[in-house]
């Protein structure tokens, strides 16, 4: 059964074959990998006993070429777990709706048309907008899965998209009809923190999805000093929660939002500064509406990188409810990151938050090493700490170790 939303896609992609013959030579590639992870958490959460938590996913990537201009990109997941995050109803998901992972996901399917400077993009896909790494404000169309909140991927989404590059000029449109949304904790697990006063209790979380697409555009030059400028109009792919106490409930809902932001990086002679920042705002007078900025710098030494900077936020009207919003838990903070590559199989990384007034902190040591071509393991361990009152300290019953070994095809 075609998904519901997709038909325009269909259509586009079967223009963009159109456009693509008289075909050159075909292209075939494809690769993968199977890993299986186990994590650690010394403490138990006041609402989850689980000390131990497996994972397994196997992930199948492809791309085809029929022609040189023209080409299909696909990847599916298949994944399973001890601790009930993966869904145990057979079905092949498209929209990552669930809350919980599903069993098997097409995690893309696009279509893509190549003719000079002018790019089409059709299909479920990966939109990332923004310059700098440790917080991306304008990154609008990137929804995550959060269910482990400081270990977390991207999600694809169904969209349409446009570049058109000119010189040192690019326009970027993208149109989606149907907002995909972030997934969040699942309310019976760690990383959601009950109040003291629910503690117990049998909390139940539904969801109201809005209708209707998203849209944006996005102007960029390269150059010397690279600028960018944004817009976006569409949802907020993280929710805000209406808590519901005589049932027991919290609804989350994904409420209207309008976003106008930039970017900039400019390089010295031994380091380069990026910044970005964006304002939102929307019509629904229980959220916020609030201004985010980013200052980073980051330097390459030999086989060291280092990032650094701080990330603030500015609330211009406050809402009347709260928002599970990652990335306004991560401003008002300093922010880093170190990478350092020993050799061909080896590395070794670094990253920490700190917040300004020092009521919450999160770092992660990782060390990363390859066993031949197919075999990798990593080790990675996380410490939290802080104040029950702080996003980041709220989360420090559950620093913990983690080991993953991947084979890749």
């Amino acid at each position: 059964m075609t998904p519901a939303g997709t038909k325009p896609f269909i259509a586009l992609i079967s223009l963009m074959l159109s456009l693509s013959y008289p075909a050159g030579a075909q292209e075939y590639t494809q690769r993968g990998f199977l890993e299986s992870r186990g994590i650690v958490y010394p403490l138990k959460a006041v609402n989850d006993p689980a000390q131990f938590v497996g994972d397994t996913l196997f992930r199948y990537e492809s791309l085809y070429k029929p022609a040189s201009n023209f080409q299909i990109n696909a990847a599916v997941d298949l994944r399973t777990d001890t601790h009930h995050e993966v869904e145990r109803t057979a079905h092949l998901s498209w929209w990552d709706r669930e809350q919980r992972r599903p069993l098997a996901e097409v995690r893309r399917l696009s279509a893509a048309y190549h003719n000079k400077g002018l790019s089409l993009e059709a299909g479920k896909q990966f939109i990332r907008w923004g310059k700098t790494d440790i917080l991306n404000p304008t990154d609008r169309f990137a929804p995550r899965d959060y269910l482990t909140v400081v270990d977390n991927d991207f999600l694809g989404i169904t969209a349409g998209r446009l570049l058109y590059e000119r010189g040192s000029e690019t326009i970027d449109v993208v149109w989606s009809p149907r907002l995909t949304p972030s997934r969040i904790p699942l309310p019976d697990q760690r990383w959601t923190v009950p109040p003291p006063q629910a503690i117990g209790l049998p909390i139940t979380g539904t969801r109201q999805f809005p209708g209707g697409p998203q849209s944006g555009i996005r102007w960029s030059h390269e150059g010397f000093v690279e600028l960018s400028g944004s817009f976006y109009e569409g949802f907020n792919h993280l929710p805000s929660l209406q808590p519901d106490p005589i049932h027991l409930a919290v609804r989350a809902f994904y409420p209207k939002l309008r976003m106008i932001g930039g970017d900039a990086a400019i390089p010295f002679r031994w380091l380069t500064l990026k910044s970005e920042n964006a304002y939102f705002t929307s019509p629904d007078p229980r959220v916020d509406k609030y201004a985010e900025y980013v200052l980073q710098l980051e330097r390459q030494s030999g086989e060291w990188s280092f990032i650094g900077g701080y990330a603030g936020e500015v609330i211009t009207e406050h809402g009347s409810l709260p928002t599970f919003a990652p990335d306004r838990g991560l401003t008002k903070t300093l922010l880093g990151s170190a990478h350092y590559t020993i050799d061909t199989n080896r590395s070794v990384a670094f990253e920490a938050s700190v917040r300004q007034n020092l009521k919450g902190a999160w770092a992660r040591t990782e060390y990363s090493q390859a066993f031949g071509q197919h075999w990798q393991a990593t080790l990675n361990l996380d410490l939290i700490r802080g104040e029950a009152t702080d996003f980041l300290g709220q989360y420090r019953r559950n620093s913990n170790a983690s080991l993953l070994l991947r084979y890749s095809f």
